[in-house]
């Protein structure tokens, strides 16, 4: 995802999503929303609202890795997740949308911290700390490309669907 556009972070844990966005040349990074988790179905379908409305090009999702880096049993799920957030929008969106996975140990710590102290401007409290901190990891993430850090936690590219192929069936 090195080409400029639209990004949308989230930190997903299993009662809420945090969601945060960047303009279009990673510039800026501010909180967007926090969705309460109701089911897989509707938590996609309001992230695919969100890429059509925004123009998204791409997602960053938080990876809750140990604290010694590892992957454990949540790494995992997040993963599972993901891929099937990366193929309901790919059919929401009518296209595929990359995922990117990010480091996000202590963003949430990070998070509390920034709004305990007062955000950033522009970053309000009434975001709520899960956008807070999905913001942190997109901030995180857009300053790792800049310094050209080669850390890779992993993506989803899936390819685009063959939509003539789909009409001959």
């Amino acid at each position: 995802m090195n080409a400029p556009g639209k990004l949308l972070a989230l930190d997903v844990s299993q009662a809420r999503i945090g969601v945060a966005t960047c303009d279009a040349l990673g510039l800026t990074v501010r909180p967007l929303m926090v969705i309460d988790r109701t089911s897989r179905r509707a938590d996609f379908a309001r992230l695919a609202e969100l890429v059509q409305r925004d123009g998204v090009t791409g997602i960053v999702c938080g990876l809750p890795l140990n604290m010694d880096g590892s992957e454990g049993p949540q790494a995992q799920m997040i993963r599972k997740w993901a891929m099937r957030l990366a193929q309901a929008l790919r059919t929401l969106v009518g296209r595929a949308i990359p995922v990117v996975f990010w480091d996000e140990r202590l963003t949430t710590y990070a998070a509390r911290e920034w709004l305990a102290t007062g955000p950033p401007r522009g970053w309000g409290n009434e975001a709520g700390e899960d956008a807070v901190a999905a913001a942190i990891l997109l901030q995180q993430y857009l300053d790792a490309q800049r310094r050209g850090e080669t850390a890779d936690f992993g993506r989803i590219e899936l390819p685009e669907r063959d939509l003539t192929r789909q009409n001959q069936d």
